[in-house]
């Protein structure tokens, strides 16, 4: 992974997203069932962790990019070393 955070942001925005969050998690963390209000592409910067949604569920790492469309139920669970992802949301 060779991009920055900086890059990734404006890179986003001129992709029109309205923002752009970098989210941490703690180590071994998961989480309910949930949806969101906004769709949101993101890129795995630390660590790992499952993603479910639609009773599939998809291991990502360091390196790996993942969209979460407005109002799709899923949760996550996160590996040992926690993980860092960077979120670029549309509203």
């Amino acid at each position: 992974m060779n991009e920055t955070f900086e890059a990734f942001q404006a890179r986003k925005l001129q992709e029109g997203h309205d923002e752009v969050l970098v989210r941490e998690w703690a180590p071994d963390f998961a989480n309910e069932l949930h949806t969101h209000p906004f769709d949101t592409e993101a890129l795995v910067a630390q660590g790992e962790f499952w993603l479910t949604r639609d009773g599939q569920t998809t291991h990502y790492k360091q390196g790996d990019t993942f969209t979460v469309a407005r109002g799709v139920m899923h949760c996550e669970r996160y590996g040992p070393a926690g993980a860092v992802f960077w979120a670029a949301r549309k509203n």
